[in-house]
């Protein structure tokens, strides 16, 4: 299913729990905070998890789903860059913590589009200003100039950079398999990076050879010289050089049909 096919989903009339036996504990919390929300009293919003999320569960369908537990402050799908589309989890910020931990309860391994739902509420010390950006402003599908800035040509400083990042990177797995004691050897970026180094070398020795001028006896040269006369004049004790000129080509005179 698109995302623009999609269709929204609908919104529950009554809160049911998972367990039976909970129905009545689970709604009496519901209406408690409900309550709370009601008299205006000062709420501590609480986050949670929403992975292993199904296609065509988009932004609207879970705002319309997760209201019905509570008022949902922030919400953020988080989606591919380059494609827009779904990575499969989300974030979900409401307006008071105990419906954050309700929903946690109710909805970690509901089975939602043959997909067993993962739940669970995030700490508030690890609640990021980051988590949400991006929230408040509708999602589109990225342009042609939106992916052309993605997949852009990269400067020689940025090229430095991305380089060094991943050699920083294989320089870690390597350790990291050494201390589990894997001997396992592999190329990697830094034999390649080695191998551009070579060539370049090998370029530049190259055209510093080519930059050497050095005389070359070629037949032509050496017909030039002994086509040279030498020549003493008797009164300044000077050799002047002359010489020959090139026989000149015979041109023959065009018959006359």
């Amino acid at each position: 299913m698109t995302e623009g096919s999609s269709a929204p989903a609908p919104a529950a009339r009554n809160l049911l729990a998972l367990n039976p036996s909970e129905e009545a504990e689970f709604k009496n919390k519901v209406r408690e905070v409900k309550k709370r929300s009601k008299k205006h009293e000062r709420l501590t919003p609480g986050v949670i998890y929403l992975g292993h999320i199904p296609n065509g569960f988009f932004e609207p369908q879970i705002r319309q789903y997760f209201s019905q537990f509570g008022k949902v402050q922030r919400l953020r799908l988080s989606r591919s860059k380059k494609t827009g589309g779904s990575k499969g989890y989300a974030f979900v910020e409401f307006e008071c913590d105990e419906v954050a931990k309700i929903v946690a309860d109710t909805m970690n391994n509901y089975l939602l589009r043959e997909r067993l739902i993962k739940c669970h509420v995030i700490p508030p010390e690890k609640v990021k200003p980051e988590l949400f950006k991006g929230s408040q402003t509708p999602f589109k599908k990225p342009s042609r100039p939106a992916v052309g800035r993605y997949n852009r040509k990269r400067t020689p400083r940025q090229k430095a950079q991305m380089t060094s990042r991943l050699l920083q990177k294989e320089a870690g797995l390597r350790k990291r398999l050494a201390e589990k004691g894997i001997d396992y050897d592999f190329p990697g970026f830094s034999a390649q990076v080695s191998k551009k180094k070579k060539t370049s070398a090998e370029n530049s020795a190259s055209t510093t050879d080519s930059l050497d001028v050095t005389p070359v006896c070629t037949p032509t040269v050496l017909e030039k010289r002994k086509s040279m006369k030498v020549e003493d004049s008797d009164g300044d004790d000077e050799i002047i050089i002359k010489a020959t000129p090139a026989p000149k080509k015979s041109k023959g005179k065009k018959k006359m049909r």
